[in-house]
């Protein structure tokens, strides 16, 4: 009989809108122990909290599956399905609402970048200090730590605190540490967007890896569908807190997708609202066209379609795009004006030349006015995938938004730079 690694039971978690949620300092964590130790016994985690209000959500909500030991679980959703939630609640970041959950193993994660490490320590110490938690001798993190560092290509900065190290700096090592070190469940969340195509591939070779020999489980979270083709036996699809879909991995993609893509999917997450103008229905690269309408493959040139239902004519329309990258920052904006719209659907195009982007997600936002007053504004789903390749230095901290190719010469002069006929 299969042995079980991860086993969850109507887990939920429920938030307080516009409350942070509470946190313990060790002496409120050392006078709640007897308290709470029937409920860490075996690596279970969870509880069972009534009640409802106007002013609480739901991040998750009855989600129940199995994992058995040394598979590859995917986990996708649209953002705020629960996702982050789900694996922050195994990680023992926070805690279940209702339900709960045993986990079978030692747990490595990597939820965002740098999760788990000091700041004001060395790379060294925190791979050092990663391992203990984990449980692990300092023999044993001896014997993987040269390992660890090749991969994560940070020896010149190994003893130098973390808190100077770049995003991607930071995120190698994080990943390298949770890869390495001998757990055995991992649990990694949408972190490789920020990292170069090259380094992507890297991380995927190793999870397949560590997962080869069927003694690691992993619980892998990604927007980006091709990675969890080629990397997930199951997936598990997350919509609104709740599982939508488990199977294999070809099946729940694939309904996925459809789904995601589809207009009336897209209407029943933004239902429609009587006496609403207009509503945006979706969106799409129309050219390159690749297997996925939402992943950018070619820097250019770039046709990117919207579809929005007008209800009422518009004739004075005032329409603005933003595309914003995975950390919030504006990348590009314009917008269009005196737009006469008649009732019906409209398909709004844009053509770029080349979309000089760096690998990563990024999210379009779009809106639609008529004489001053808002149809409808829209945080475009799903997110674009850019999966190209990174022309940029090789040192993150010299990475820019900017991601252009270009061509590089060397010209010989035989005569001396001060002689007057060198033509320029």
């Amino acid at each position: 009989m299969p042995e079980i690694a991860i086993e969850v039971e109507n887990l939920g978690k429920r938030y307080r809108i516009g409350q942070r949620e509470k946190y313990y300092a060790l002496r409120d964590i050392i006078a709640g122990l007897p308290r709470r130790a029937a409920a860490w016994v075996g690596g279970r985690l969870g509880r069972k909290v009534t009640g409802q209000g106007p002013n609480y959500i739901w991040a998750l909500k009855d989600v129940s599956f199995k994992v058995e030991r040394g598979e590859v679980v995917g986990i996708i959703g649209r953002n705020g399905a629960g996702k982050t939630t789900l694996l922050k609640i195994l990680s023992r970041i926070t805690e279940p609402t209702e339900g709960y959950a045993r986990l079978n193993g030692r747990v490595g994660s990597l939820l965002e970048v740098g999760t788990g490490f000091h700041p004001e320590l060395s790379g060294r110490e925190n791979i050092y200090l990663s391992g203990a938690l984990l449980g692990m001798k300092r023999s044993e993190i001896a014997r993987k730590f040269d390992e660890i560092v090749a991969f994560a290509q940070v020896e010149k900065f190994i003893d130098t605190p973390v808190k100077y190290y770049s995003s991607g700096m930071y995120m190698r090592l994080a990943f390298a540490v949770a890869a390495h070190l001998e757990s055995e469940i991992l649990l990694v969340d949408e972190v490789l967007a920020v990292g170069d195509l090259e380094f992507q591939k890297k991380c995927l070779g190793k999870m397949e890896e560590v997962s080869r020999g069927g003694s690691r489980t992993v619980l892998f979270v990604s927007h980006q569908m091709n990675q969890i083709r080629g990397l997930c036996q199951r997936v598990i699809w997350l919509d609104g807190g709740r599982i939508v879909r488990i199977g294999p991995t070809h099946e729940v993609v694939s309904a996925y997708e459809a789904a995601i893509t589809s207009g009336e999917w897209l209407r029943k997450q933004r239902p429609d609202v009587p006496k609403v103008k207009a509503r945006f229905l979706k969106w799409e690269i129309v050219e390159p066209r690749g297997d996925q309408p939402n992943v950018l493959t070619d820097l250019g040139p770039v046709t990117i379609r919207f579809l929005v239902q007008v209800n009422e004519p518009i004739r004075f329309g005032q329409h603005g795009i933003a595309l914003f990258n995975n950390e919030g920052q504006l990348m590009w904006a314009r917008e269009a004006n005196n737009l006469f719209l008649d009732v019906g659907v409209h398909e709004l195009h844009y053509t770029f030349p080349m979309l000089p982007l760096r690998p990563g997600a990024y999210a379009w936002h779009v809106s639609l006015y008529d004489s001053g007053s808002l149809a409808d504004v829209w945080y475009g789903v799903p997110e674009m995938i850019v999966a190209v390749p990174s022309y940029q230095h090789s040192l993150d901290h010299w990475n820019g938004f900017l991601n252009l190719p270009c061509q590089f010469h060397v010209h010989h002069h035989r005569r001396s730079p001060d002689e007057k006929d060198l033509g320029f």
